[in-house]
């Protein structure tokens, strides 16, 4: 497989690891919105920026605080997160107010209960977090100027 197909197939993300604790390394990194590169992005609102921190499961020892390193994931996890964040709960709202609707509640009202209804959906995938935990893998890499 070529190098230019697994870039394809991984996010990577540069990090810095805060700490160790036994197994599980805790590496911030800064997410950046597509434009925050950008050399308009001071007189632009849509640039953005935040830091993470990111558990990665490590057993190896190869890595010390404060070390910069690579992190990362796949392409085709990485969307699924974005389904059950973003898609999944917008499919939930819509049918929670066309619901509503078709039992005669008003708009308004049966917005109201669309956003309320995302209450449990959020419960939910809190509760499940372990399991989401076991699925979302990510891994570390040495940066290339540390080798």
């Amino acid at each position: 497989m070529s190098s230019l197909q697994t870039m394809k197939e991984n996010i990577r993300h540069n990090g810095i690891i805060e700490r160790i604790e036994g197994g599980t390394v805790y590496v911030r990194i800064l997410q950046q919105s597509a434009c925050a590169g950008c050399h308009a992005r001071g007189m632009c609102s849509a640039s953005d920026s935040k830091v993470k921190t990111v558990e990665v499961t490590d057993h190896s020892g190869r890595f010390k605080e404060k070390e910069e390193v690579v992190i990362c994931g796949q392409t085709a996890l990485g969307l699924q997160a974005v389904v059950i964040a973003f898609a999944l709960p917008i499919v939930w709202v819509i049918a929670l107010v066309a619901t509503g609707i078709a039992w005669g509640w008003s708009e308004p009202v049966s917005a109201i209960m669309g956003l309320i209804g995302l209450i449990p959906y959020y419960v939910i995938v809190y509760l499940m977090r372990e399991r989401l935990k076991r699925k979302f893998v990510f891994t570390l890499e040495k940066q290339e100027n540390n080798l």
